[in-house]
């Protein structure tokens, strides 16, 4: 059966346009053709065409370990990270445009090359388009936290999330996570701590050092929010 171009799940995200500045313009104009990859669409231009898989040597140029960041925002996270591990691949997933434009700003200023960047809605670049068993780290640094109770349903990180996880990592592959919303980390408590895919110590971990204090976790300090970071290891059998 063809799978319908129209969305019949409530997505994690509201898609959010705006301009971009002239700087992100200049930097979308000289990077995008090589930074940013064109997906193949099936019905929103979030979607994955589901017969599109990705290539990431071809992508990158070279065979090296894969780090996946949802929800990259202005790539803070992700461009710093390449910064500090030029042998590692980052693969950033956005629906904002200029938060894609933002990055490639940063990236052109850093000189950082081993970034590539995919306008598309996560779960379905999870479902098909990354292949099985290809990353090695999975991040996913203050999602959406839906908070008010009619809309928890939206949130991302659910036990059906957790299977997509499970898998796109390698056996041994880490999945990363971390918010401001107690709510939202009890809900990921339980969804790690509910799936037979992971190794979970049932807890908190210590704040991952990899990543650089972002402009939403300062929000979140600011009104002396609680950051709550997660880990877990992707079972080998």
């Amino acid at each position: 059966m063809e799978p319908s171009p129209f969305r019949t799940e409530p997505v994690s995200f509201t898609r959010r346009g705006g301009r971009l500045s002239e700087r992100q313009q200049a930097g979308w104009d000289a990077m995008a053709d090589d930074y940013v990859i064109e997906v193949p669409r099936h019905g929103p231009s979030t979607s994955v065409d589901p017969a599109y898989v990705l290539d990431a040597p071809s992508v990158f140029g070279r065979v090296a370990p894969l780090v996946v960041e949802i929800g990259s925002g202005r790539g803070e996270a992700i461009v710093h990270a390449a910064q500090q591990h030029p042998e590692l691949d980052f693969l950033g997933l956005e629906v904002y445009v200029p938060g894609v434009a933002q990055t490639l700003v940063t990236m052109r200023h850093e000189g950082v090359t081993n970034v590539r960047l995919a306008v598309v809605n996560a779960a379905e670049a999870l479902t098909t388009m990354i292949p099985a068993g290809s990353v090695h780290e999975l991040r996913i640094w203050f999602p959406d936290p839906w908070h008010k109770k009619r809309h928890n349903k939206r949130r991302l990180v659910t036990p059906q999330f957790a299977a997509l996880a499970a898998r796109v990592l390698e056996p041994g592959g880490v999945w990363r996570l971390a918010t401001d919303w107690q709510d939202y980390a009890d809900q990921m408590l339980e969804v790690l701590s509910g799936t037979a895919d992971f190794d979970f110590a049932g807890d908190w971990s210590e704040r991952f050092e990899g990543r650089p204090l972002t402009r939403f976790e300062g929000k979140g300090l600011r009104v002396e929010r609680e950051i709550r970071d997660l880990r877990a290891v992707r079972r080998t059998a």
